[in-house]
């Protein structure tokens, strides 16, 4: 199997099971019904925690990397504005027009892909040394996606860092019923191509959120924003912000991320709990190529998830400074690669995910307009580095 992965380790492949489970010595399996279930479960913790002490305690110094980046603000103001100049100017160009597509793909999908991930960045409150300042900055940031899911992305997102592969609480992770129905290539293709529905509308099925005072400002500011737009520029307008964060999702080489971030690409063949395997069991990967450019570094994946209060301005200063935890780590060379290696490898499908049956925490909101956690199940002070 050809791989856009990269890693110091290349043990020679064979074929098998592509489901396996790990576990810690000596730790009993739980009894969790597997049957026409293929993910990879693991009964260890996440790796994440464990590199970050480990980083801290070799260089203290990466802590001082952590708080806002005010760069942030300035290259979501510019990226509204140009989604807003663009729909404006094709406000009379026909949407089934080469003018209309070829913008809304090259220029629309790349742009609202940067939105998407600035409101990922400000869900880390990595844009203001205010939380409040950060969830109203991340509406405005949601207005050229045209609809509203800024304040709805941050609790999912914050549980799936705190509750990485847990079954039940990471939504990122996809459920036995999508790796079922969409296990064929036309299935895969089908997935890469509405990918961002899936991304939208799965939360909703693995638990919902209260409805909260910033959920309904979202959804207030949005309506309102689109409204006027509509009215002042026509329905071609809206069109094409709708459009644009549609390509954002789908066939486009900066979607690739949502893909390369977390599925298992390459797979031990030794036994994955035996502590001479390096890399027992990748369960995020990094991208360090030129479309970190367009998307705020989001392919320097495993420093993030390390680190999640350092911004996307320092996260190579990490990896610099903690250069030998990174080095040996699986990456990925090309997003665009990534899209068409899990479309046709028969070896890569939705079952690729490592998950947990335990373990994690879940965080939403419970009124107001800064989310807390919910139902955490440990009692420990703050990480530095830990948002």
């Amino acid at each position: 199997m050809r791989s856009s992965v990269a890693t110091a380790i290349a043990p020679q492949k064979k074929a098998a099971s592509r489901s396996f489970t790990v576990k810690a010595a000596g730790q009993q399996e739980p009894n969790v019904d597997k049957e026409h279930d293929d993910f990879f479960w693991t009964y260890t913790e996440e790796p994440h925690r464990t590199r970050r002490m480990a980083i801290i305690k070799a260089h203290p110094e990466v802590t001082k990397l952590c708080g806002p980046e005010p760069l942030t603000k300035y290259v979501v103001v510019f990226v509204v504005a140009l989604q807003v100049a663009c729909a404006y100017l094709l406000r009379d160009t026909p949407v089934l027009s080469w003018p209309f597509l070829v913008t809304a793909y090259v220029i629309g999908a790349t742009a609202n892909q940067n939105l998407f991930l600035a409101i990922h960045e400000i869900s880390h409150n990595l844009a203001f040394r205010s939380p409040l300042a950060n969830r109203i900055f991340a509406v405005f940031a949601n207005l050229p996606i045209s609809i509203p899911y800024s304040a709805s992305f941050r609790p999912y997102h914050l549980t799936h860092h705190k509750s990485l592969g847990v079954n039940g609480l990471d939504t990122d992770l996809p459920t036995a019923l999508e790796a079922i129905f969409l296990d064929s290539v036309a299935g895969k293709a089908f997935f890469a191509t509405f990918q961002i529905l899936f991304y939208a509308l799965r939360p909703m099925f693995v638990y919902s959120l209260p409805m909260t005072k910033i959920h309904l400002f979202n959804v207030v500011v949005q309506l309102a924003f689109d409204y006027a737009l509509v009215r002042l520029a026509g329905g071609r307008a809206l069109g094409y912000l709708i459009m644009s964060s549609f390509l954002a999702g789908s066939l486009h080489p900066c979607a690739g991320h949502f893909i390369a971030e977390h599925y298992v690409f390459e797979k031990p063949t030794q036994d994955a709990s035996n502590a001479a395997n390096k890399i027992p069991l990748p369960e995020t990967y990094s991208y360090y190529g030129p479309l970190n450019l367009f998307t705020y570094n989001v392919g320097l994946h495993n420093e993030h998830h390390d680190f999640p209060a350092i911004p996307w301005t320092r996260l190579h200063a990490l990896n610099s400074i903690a250069h030998d935890f990174y080095k040996d780590l699986p990456q990925h060379k090309s997003w665009v690669y990534v899209l068409w290696q899990f479309i046709w490898d028969k070896d890569i499908s939705l079952w690729c995910r490592v998950k947990r049956e335990e373990g994690g925490r879940k965080v939403g909101a419970v009124g107001g307009w800064n989310e807390e956690e919910l139902g955490s199940n440990e009692k420990k002070g703050p990480i530095p580095g830990v948002r």
